[in-house]
């Protein structure tokens, strides 16, 4: 079974208007509402992949009832802890004619200490039945930028492989907690190296403490896996759709790299399935959402090489 835990869950709603221009009165052209949060996404394109998944983390008031109700009508199987703050509401806007996306995220409701320990407790119980984890996304107000390092010790001793995406501090936090990867996009790589150096980026995650790690980008991505003398530098692309909407895009690779982990591929395999799934889910209007043929039929396109490492790194 593959856990997913999202500590900011939100309804997510994207919206086409095409020639968008701040202070303008719009109409959308097309729009679609769906239970979001960068571990539900990965949930819900885990279950398309036909992958055992189960989601948890935080919901709390009307619309986190509405979170759970969209993902048990997509047949996404849920063991979230409800707090007493109303979950958030996010908003996408996607301009068709160029392209350009704005998105507007809401902060997110606080969690009290004693949610946090009743979370803790829950998801203990479903790491019985697990063999691999992923975290998320942001953490809420009150959660404190140590927990996802807190419950990476944990899964970590229990021996389970548990996957790291998030920024800022709580990402820190989590790689020198000893995460068994991380996944941060470029722009989030820039905390650890400078912008575009990949190789290094991906050194110093190693460094502090990741097991492997990846970076990603919109032609695929760059990791290191392995350990010691067997470490490499992959790099892995594809040439990048023309897209419906990108919104995902990284949460849809993330479920593709989890899938191949859970059936045991090679890196190569699971980093080139995920660069697949994260290609395909540009076509489609909504995060999270994959079709399994197609991605099959992508995979031909996408090419793992060895990434030129600097003699200093």
């Amino acid at each position: 079974m593959i856990l997913t835990v999202t500590l900011n869950a939100a309804i997510d709603r994207t919206v086409a208007v095409p020639n968008f221009q701040l202070s303008r009165r719009h109409r959308a052209v097309e729009s679609r509402t769906v239970a979001g949060g960068k571990g539900i996404n990965v949930a819900r394109a885990l279950s398309l992949l036909g992958q055992p998944v189960i989601a948890s983390g935080f919901v709390g008031g009307p619309t986190g009832t509405r979170v759970l109700e969209q993902l048990r009508q997509e047949s996404v199987l849920t063991d979230f802890t409800r707090i007493a703050g109303e979950t958030r509401i996010n908003l996408a806007v996607i301009d068709p004619t160029s392209g350009e996306q704005t998105e507007i995220n809401e902060r997110g409701p606080a969690v009290s200490p004693e949610e946090v320990v009743r979370f803790v407790e829950r998801l203990e119980y479903l790491a019985a039945g697990a063999s691999l984890c992923v975290l998320a996304g942001t953490l809420p107000p009150g959660a404190g930028d140590d927990l996802y390092a807190r419950l990476i010790k944990d899964l970590c001793a229990r021996g389970m492989v548990v996957v790291l995406d998030a920024e800022g501090e709580a990402m820190l936090e989590g790689v020198r907690a000893g995460a068994s990867v991380v996944t941060p996009n470029e722009r989030e790589a820039e905390e650890f190296s400078d912008p575009g150096d990949l190789a290094h980026g991906l050194s110093e995650l190693v460094r502090l403490g990741a097991g492997e790690a990846a970076i990603t980008r919109p032609d695929g991505c760059a990791a290191v896996v392995g350990e010691g003398s067997a470490r490499r530098f992959l790099e892995v692309r594809t040439e990048p759709l023309d897209p419906v909407s990108t919104v995902g895009s990284g949460d849809a690779f993330l479920a593709g790299y989890v899938a191949g982990r859970y059936e045991g591929r090679s890196p190569e395999d699971c980093l080139a399935y995920g660069v697949a799934c994260g290609a395909e889910s540009t076509q489609h209007f909504g995060a999270g959402t994959v079709d399994p043929n197609q991605v099959e039929r992508l995979l031909g396109e996408v090419h793992v090489h060895a990434l030129e490492v600097p003699a200093e790194v």
